[in-house]
């Protein structure tokens, strides 16, 4: 049997008053997702405070609930990202209660029970859940880079992917973007610049980043985009090596990619491939020296793909580079989520409004 919600369903966002659970808001409201009713959760301390919400073109001020004990019985999805330690206290009882779960923490990315998805990339496995269950969003990195290689890799199968990510400030929080802004301001006053997020100047800086460095040498968002795209992609036979660090730029990721295939793909193939894709716009303007970049991506649904060009150091038609850019709160977190619910709507609607997002010119 198919898992399907029902044509309204009832949805809770846990988390809501995060960047991403305000840009849940943002991307139901867009995409005019179908709901019977909408109810926000986070943190005690944020209980009582109201999220705009705009539902057929009228603006509502929804309260934020605090989440407790059987707060989200009775909803049919709930769309979790309030960490890592929330969704494995709350998602499976909501689970269990009969929500669809879509999860943007780590939690259960790499447990084999749940799936992890990419609607462009792998959504089909959405189609054979019999119930009510938890689906893991990956990490805005893998989400990201797949969505640009995938149609690639279906075509020439990549055999192995380098990848270089210069991440923005969105990844780390609202509390990172708004530091990031209050630094510029401090520097143009000529003021100290305050620290408190990365403990270091981020205006005018690169550095790498800031999650945990494994003994290998690894940092946790390197391991992340490894194990997530080889799952998310089933082969664990494709080699991947990642190097990511965090640029001062407010949203919107960049990535270069390295990529080398087992049968020949020519840049002239690659490019026509993703101009076709879902989720991709080309954006390859080498006369104009136009190509990716975060400002174009910020906000946008679409990934961005350019500097489509094959790879010098192997034989003709082996190996492309490629220069991406993916909102990393809307294609990277919330977006992604979103269309995950929307592939189990009733008719498919998702499956529609997900090709729509590819063709946006």
């Amino acid at each position: 049997m198919h898992h399907r919600l029902p044509e309204e369903p009832r949805v809770a966002v846990v988390g809501a008053t995060g960047a991403v659970g305000h840009e849940f808001l943002s991307v139901l409201s867009q995409r005019r997702f179908p709901l019977a009713e909408i109810s926000l959760f986070a943190s005690p301390r944020s209980a009582g405070t109201r999220v705009p919400f705009v539902r057929d073109g009228r603006r509502h001020e929804l309260p934020v609930q605090p989440l407790e004990e059987g707060s989200l019985q009775g909803f049919d999805v709930a769309f979790f990202s309030a960490g890592k330690g929330v969704s494995k206290a709350f998602a499976p009882a909501a689970a269990a209660a009969g929500a669809l779960v879509v999860d943007n923490s780590s939690a259960f990315r790499m447990d084999p029970a749940y799936p992890l998805v990419v609607p462009e990339v792998n959504g089909e496995v959405l189609d054979r859940l019999d119930g009510p269950t938890i689906v893991a969003n990956p990490n805005c990195s893998t989400i990201i880079a797949l969505v640009a290689v995938h149609p690639l890799h279906a075509k020439a199968r990549v055999k192995r992917m380098v990848v270089s990510t210069y991440q923005a400030a969105s990844g780390a929080g609202a509390q990172a973007m708004r530091e990031l802004e209050q630094q510029a301001r401090d520097f143009a006053a000529d003021q100290p610049l305050r620290t408190e997020i990365f403990g270091r100047q981020y205006l005018f800086n690169v550095f790498s980043h800031n999650s945990a460095v494994g003994a290998d040498g690894y940092n946790e968002e390197e391991t992340k985009l490894l194990l997530e795209s080889r799952k998310i992609w089933s082969d664990d036979s494709v080699a991947i090596t990642a190097t990511c660090v965090r640029v001062p730029t407010l949203r919107a990721h960049c990535e270069s990619i390295n990529l080398s295939f087992e049968t020949p793909l020519s840049e002239d193939e690659a490019r026509e491939l993703l101009r076709r894709a879902p989720g991709v716009e080309v954006i390859d303007d080498r006369a104009g020296n136009r190509f990716p970049e975060p400002l174009a991506a910020a906000g946008r649904d679409p990934v961005l793909v350019g500097r489509i060009r094959g790879d010098r150091s192997q034989a003709p038609g082996m190996g492309l580079d490629l220069f991406v850019a993916g909102d990393q709160l809307r294609k990277g977190a919330a977006l992604n989520a979103v269309q995950i619910a929307e592939r189990l709507l009733p008719a498919r609607r998702g499956a529609a409004t997900a090709e729509l997002v590819g063709a946006r010119r």
